[in-house]
């Protein structure tokens, strides 16, 4: 007998594969074999070809290769293992399970071969897949002629790892996973699965006891805390609509291009009448033109990556490759940035590989073992955020952060990552006592592995996307964080100029009576403002936990806030150095931001909140379309000096130069409570210098004092110079003077 009917009879005939070792099935019902490939699926034998299956629940079994017909399977376990010998190698099969009240139909996904290749499984052992998410994580995909997804993950001391979800009842023994070998990935293919689906997986490590469960750390999406598990999303199915902005964002993000960032916590910069949270498309249709209209150049958001925790504000994540799901889901996340980009605005997202929390669904022991972080708490533990710390050194580990870079440039666009807490990566005894750090294989306190990953971060994303920025926020003098690598630096686009924010601050917040005694507070910045690529930062930092909002900081009754604040902006703005301003700070927010709730937009809507706003709308135009406030804002030679020893006075004066043919901008600074007159500077050509910016004008809410439109130069020589102005300077002022043309 031969053919179908033999085949039939074969597997009628003889219930199981001689070949089934019992340890082995007892091993798969159990969930506790770590290759389950080599007991499952077609496995050619002396009999012709065994097909074993596991289906638990079913009390009988047959298979289908839509040739031949169903043909019944032999029970090799009660618990739900089938066989059937047949003697041709089958086709693609599907199995008919049933017992007494249902019957059920699926393609065995243990009778497909591998996704990984051969060489991604090379570039993974060597800690060198710049696009890890297209190898790992869960992606829907068509495999060998059948639609379903594939799951892969690392974990090299797992003796196995099943693929829970809603579409196996989280039952951690109906897909055990693939093991490939030295790379320490598992995957599987599943037939028939969709995006949408939720899934975990169940790891059970080498140590032995129960399996623990895990969200998927390449996950493109995650369900909304509390619940963690992760989301199977499709990253083809987005049309972008961003070409021109992706062409010229590398101009629009250069040194010598104007760059003024608003900072977002995009949960409580506003809220829903109900106090829910706007979605991303919503923030879309809202922030972002309100962010266009103020004449920023950027939106800087806090970490969108998923996180547990509501006040961690994202700086503790757990889903580094999925955007937080609170405002909606991946596609509309990038409809978001579509909206910056369709608005001319750049995108900025704070990244954190500095740390990770130790909540359990995440990285933390992820295989049972110290995987992504250190096994020794002098180096794994941050005691500052009670998190772990990566393991750098591994180049595993290394290459999924730096791979998850390039995934927010490439996939989602994003043009700039502000890394956060660089100044934690680069010390062993950041926040350490003597005794709780180890040194570097020098001896020094320096960690030579974050060293060497922050390099290859900068490197790898100026070779695949140069045109994007990378953004240190260092707060120590460590040298070269913004110059090249091939010069000894970090590789850093710019760097959040921390000092000048500290200094600054302490100065605006004396009495003006007093400042003179701080006079170098306000001008020791422009000391070393060259020996960075500098971004001025007023951030959320600045804000919070007890520190009042800007407003606060400031001196005297209300009019003096605003004055004081209306003059502090004028002299950041035309200070060397790109522009940070966190949220609700562009109109003065009376009080300390609040994650938890929204902006205080009752307060804009008041004269010198709605004058404050004005000002900075004003004071991003000048800076853009002025080329000397942005040309050489990293250059010394965009900068000189006109009067820097005014202490007494309160006063500061400086010109701005811009490439060959653009005009300087001379910047004038009271910073006293009475009105200068008669006030002579120095000017390096004659003619008329037009006042075009004074803070106290009456639409920012000042007093409307100042120079009628702007002076005509004299030919009397002053501050180096062979000609002069002379000034009236109202109390707590900033003044921008620009030359008329001949």
């Amino acid at each position: 007998m031969t053919g179908p009917q033999a085949s039939r009879a074969a597997a009628s005939e003889t219930p199981y594969a001689p070949q089934t070792d019992p340890a082995a099935l007892e091993a798969i019902v159990k969930g506790e074999h770590g290759d389950p490939f080599a007991v499952l699926g077609s496995h050619p034998c002396d009999e012709g070809w065994a097909v074993r299956i596991f289906a638990p629940g079913a009390d009988a079994a047959d298979i289908d290769d839509g040739v031949s017909g169903r043909q019944p399977m032999g029970q090799l376990h009660p618990a739900g293992v089938f066989g059937a010998l047949l003697t041709d190698k089958p086709g693609r099969y599907s199995i008919v399970a049933r017992n007494a009240s249902a019957e059920w139909r699926f393609i065995d996904p243990y009778q497909f071969g591998p996704v990984l290749g051969e060489m991604d499984e090379h570039l993974i052992s060597e800690g060198a897949h710049r696009r890890l998410w297209r190898t790992l994580g869960a992606r829907p995909m068509t495999h060998e002629g059948i639609e379903g997804v594939t799951f892969a993950v690392w974990a090299p001391n797992a003796r196995r790892i099943s693929v829970i979800g809603d579409f196996n009842d989280w039952d951690g023994r109906r897909h055990p996973m693939r093991p490939r070998g030295a790379t320490g990935v598992w995957e599987l293919f599943i037939p028939n699965l969709a995006p949408g689906l939720r899934y975990k997986y169940e790891i059970a490590g080498s140590e032995g006891g129960l399996p623990h469960i895990k969200s998927d750390p390449v996950g493109f999406q995650s369900e909304t805390r509390p619940e963690n598990s992760s989301v199977v999303r499709s990253l083809d199915d987005y049309t972008w609509h961003d070409e021109t902005w992706m062409e010229e964002r590398g101009d629009r993000q250069a040194a010598d291009a104007p760059i003024s960032i608003y900072e977002v916590h995009l949960g409580s910069w506003r809220r829903r009448p109900d106090g829910t949270w706007l979605s991303y498309r919503e923030l879309g249709e809202k922030l972002v033109p309100y962010v266009k209209e103020l004449g920023f150049t950027h939106i800087e958001c806090l970490p969108i990556s998923e996180h547990p925790l509501d006040v961690s504000w994202g700086y503790q994540p757990i889903g580094l490759y999925a955007p937080t799901s609170r405002f909606g889901q991946l596609d509309d996340f990038r409809s978001f940035v579509d909206a910056c980009h369709a608005a001319e605005l750049g995108l900025i997202v704070d990244w954190v590989p500095a740390h990770f929390p130790t909540d359990a669904h995440g990285l933390s022991k992820f295989d049972g073992t110290a995987l992504y972080e250190h096994a020794d708490s002098r180096e794994g533990y941050h005691p500052d955020w009670n998190t772990l710390i990566y393991n750098l050194g591994r180049p595993e580990v290394s290459n999924f952060l730096i791979a998850n870079a390039l995934y927010w440039t490439e996939e989602h666009h994003i043009d700039a990552l502000r890394v956060d807490a660089v100044a934690s990566m680069l010390y062993r005894d950041y926040s350490r006592k003597d005794g709780e750090w180890i040194p570097n294989r020098h001896g020094g306190r320096e960690n030579l592995e974050s060293i060497d990953f922050l390099r290859n971060l900068n490197l790898t994303v100026n070779e695949t996307t140069p045109e994007a920025m990378v953004i240190a926020e260092e707060s120590t003098a460590w040298p070269g964080v913004s110059r090249p690598v091939a010069d000894g630096g970090l590789g850093f686009g710019f760097k959040w100029n921390m000092g000048w924010m500290h200094d600054t601050l302490e100065y605006m917040a004396e009495n003006p009576m007093h400042r003179e005694h701080h006079h170098s507070k306000m001008s020791f910045g422009l000391s070393y403002a060259f020996s960075e690529n500098f971004i001025l930062s007023l951030s959320h930092d600045e804000v919070v936990h007890g520190k009042g909002s800007l407003l606060s900081k400031m001196p005297g009754d209300l009019a003096s806030k605003l004055a004081n604040l209306r003059v502090y902006y004028a002299f950041m703005w035309a200070h060397p150095g790109k522009k940070l301003l966190f949220m609700g700070q562009e109109f003065g927010q009376p009080n300390e931001w609040d994650s938890d709730g929204e902006l205080d937009w009752d307060a804009q809507k008041e004269h010198g909140h709605a004058g404050l706003s004005r000002l900075v709308k004003d004071l991003n135009t000048a800076y853009r379309e002025m080329p000397a406030l942005h040309d050489r804002d990293c250059t010394e030679d965009g900068f000189e000096w006109i009067d820097g020893s005014a202490e007494a006075a309160n006063v500061y004066a400086w010109l701005r130069k811009g490439e060959d043919g653009a005009p300087p901008v001379l910047a004038v600074f009271n910073f006293s409570g009475v009105e200068h007159t008669g006030w002579r500077l120095g000017v390096p050509q004659s003619g008329f210098w037009r006042e075009t910016m004074n803070s106290d004008a009456e639409v920012y809410g000042g007093g409307g004092r100042g120079n009628m439109g702007g002076v005509k130069s004299s030919p009397e020589p002053s501050h180096g110079h062979p000609h002069s102005i002379t000034l009236t300077l109202p109390p707590l002022s900033g003044l921008y003077l620009t030359p008329e043309a001949a």
